[in-house]
């Protein structure tokens, strides 16, 4: 089955939820925004990743990275070519800043790109995306002679960058981590311990890595407070630019995975490496949270895209497999697309997936209002609203990943089961999703505990009214109003584990009636739409049934949500595990 971009639906999710058109009015970022340009980019760069990358979703899966045993790490045929062209098509650096090469394009762009190059191939996608997580660290907390030693060659993606927190001991507690940073006379540092699943650690897709590794000087507090972050080279860069020695690293072994086969998760040693200094000592964390908004987005993407990437595979199956008469059909097995309940899959999976579009962008769009409004309260509001919205995105789209990819098998019947139609890979794909970039169990205690709270609530209150203001009050918009007044009285209280327990389905709830709400606002311009004689008629008149779908079979979960929110953690206390 062979992805095609969804352009379509792209371009209105952009127009109608991003607000493309407001966003090329006020732009700060050097690059051209208007909306037929940005569409024009946008089909482009959906005809590459259907020619270059969507053939290696397979290949990458039944071929995964692997170390050999010289300690290099090879990927899978055909992908160091395929990386190159990308490289080469200038698509790496398409929102970063022009100063370093950078194409200038705004966030918004760059998310829609996102989707299309992880919907062709999650495990191959995830190399730009940690590449994209370092640039932001450097662009905000590098030094100049860092940025201008790194930057320009990670941005074309000629170098490529990961990023070092996790080990063996430390994982979600990310203060609990041993590694080592001791200063040389030369100010430099001298880095040393192991570090786990290191995404693209150790490849063979370009001429050097830049990790970005944290750790503790000597005498640094514990906890959090006394990380530091340092750039560890795999190759020393000369004063002229070119490589030197190789640095004091390896690459010990590559994890055997569920999925993302394409994708070499490593463990990876440092033994005295050479190290620089991002910032001062101690500040690594606070280095971290400036890349966090946008790495959980993208994170948040990833169960958008496999989700499409799963339905289009099963809506083009369903169409091709014929199985029992439907009703009322002419004698002779029918599609299966006919029957009722693989209708209800489809239209689940499509109505979940145009929610989760439209959410993302929405968010991503306030990551470029936070970052260049040139009104100083718009770039407040927009930055409590992003903070509001990230942990949803990624707690409640990666969820669904899972849950609309085992849809796809579903469908698939047998067949889905059996690795030949491809079907579960979405699946093993999806699934570490909602467990990196801080698990979905970590980001609804983020949304109750650190963002419920923004503005004395008003900032979830705001956007609240707005949804009952532009879908209208409902019973689910309700459960969700008093779900959230029982959080702020139970840490008002004090009970904060009796909020702990109610995080997730409190989470799911907020992400399932703001789904609603855009859903509703599309099935609105839709009709203005159609009433202006303005677009494809058929098209806009799914936009209206969609909604219709989701207020009256999805919407109506958070209702039986509500109570497994506010019950407490007595029951939970109480059970002899």
């Amino acid at each position: 089955m062979a992805y095609q971009p969804p352009l379509e639906d792209i371009a209105f999710a952009l127009k109608h939820h991003a607000d493309l058109d407001g966003l090329s009015s006020w732009f700060a970022g050097g690059g051209v925004v208007d909306s037929a340009t940005t569409l024009d980019l946008l089909s482009e760069a959906g005809r590459f990743v259907a020619d270059v990358f969507v053939p290696l979703a397979r290949i990458g899966d039944e071929h995964p990275a692997h170390r050999n045993d010289d300690g290099t790490v090879s990927t899978a045929p055909g992908t160091p070519e395929a990386y190159a062209k990308f490289v080469e098509a200038g698509w790496a650096g398409i929102s970063f800043t022009e100063e370093y090469g950078g194409g200038g394009q705004p966030w918004t762009t760059t998310i829609a790109f996102q989707e299309m190059l992880t919907s062709a191939s999650m495990g191959l996608s995830l190399c730009p995306l940690l590449t994209q997580g370092a640039i932001e660290l450097l662009l905000h907390h590098g030094s100049d002679d860092l940025k201008n030693i790194y930057l320009p060659k990670m941005i074309t993606g000629e170098w490529t960058g990961t990023m070092n927190l996790t080990e063996p001991d430390a994982g979600s507690d990310v203060g609990a981590l041993r590694s080592k940073a001791v200063k040389s006379d030369d100010g430099t540092y001298r880095i040393s311990g192991t570090k786990i699943f290191i995404t693209f650690g150790e490849h063979d897709l370009a001429e050097n890595i830049i990790h970005l590794v944290l750790a503790r000087t000597p005498g640094a507090p514990p906890g959090t407070k006394g990380i530091s972050v340092f750039v560890v080279p795999k190759f020393l860069v000369n004063p002229d630019g070119s490589l030197g020695e190789r640095n004091s690293l390896q690459c010990l072994k590559v994890e055997h995975k569920v999925g993302i086969h394409a994708s070499p998760t490593c463990v990876m040693e440092f033994d005295g490496a050479v190290g620089y200094l991002i910032g001062d000592e101690c500040t690594g964390m606070r280095s971290m949270f400036t890349m966090m908004n946008n790495a959980r987005l993208s994170v948040g993407l990833e169960g958008l895209s496999i989700s499409e990437t799963a339905f289009q595979q099963a809506l083009a199956y369903s169409r091709d497999r014929k199985q029992g008469r439907a009703v009322g059909a002419e004698p002779g097995s029918s599609p299966i697309i006919d029957h009722a309940d693989v209708r209800l899959m489809l239209a689940t999976m499509k109505a979940y997936i145009e929610a989760m579009r439209a959410l993302l962008y929405f968010d991503a769009a306030h990551v470029d209002k936070m970052n260049t409004h040139p009104d100083a309260d718009e770039r407040a509001a927009a930055r409590d609203l992003v903070a509001l919205l990230t942990p949803v995105c990624k707690g409640w789209s990666t969820d669904l990943g899972v849950e609309l990819t085992s849809i796809g098998i579903q469908i698939h019947g047998g067949m889905g089961f059996v690795e030949e139609t491809g079907a579960a890979q979405h699946w093993r794909d999806s699934r570490i999703a909602p467990i990196y970039e801080g698990t979905n169990g970590i980001q609804a205690i983020d949304l109750v505990t650190r963002k419920l709270p923004l503005g004395g609530g008003a900032v979830m209150e705001g956007l609240l009214a707005r949804v009952a203001a532009d879908a209208g009050e409902t019973p689910a918009l309700d459960a969700v109003r008093r779900a959230t007044a029982s959080m702020h009285t139970a840490m008002a209280e004090g009970r904060l584990n009796d909020a702990l327990a109610g995080c997730t389905p409190y989470l799911r709830m907020v992400g399932t009636v703001i789904g609603d709400w855009f859903l509703q606002r599309a099935a609105t311009a839709a009709s203005q739409m159609l009433a202006a004689g303005d677009g494809d008629v058929a098209y806009l008149n799914e936009r209206i049934t969609l909604a219709a779908f989701y207020r009256d079979r999805l919407l109506p979960t958070t209702l039986g949500l509500e109570a497994a929110a506010t019950a407490g953690s007595a029951g939970l206390f109480a059970l002899n595990f």
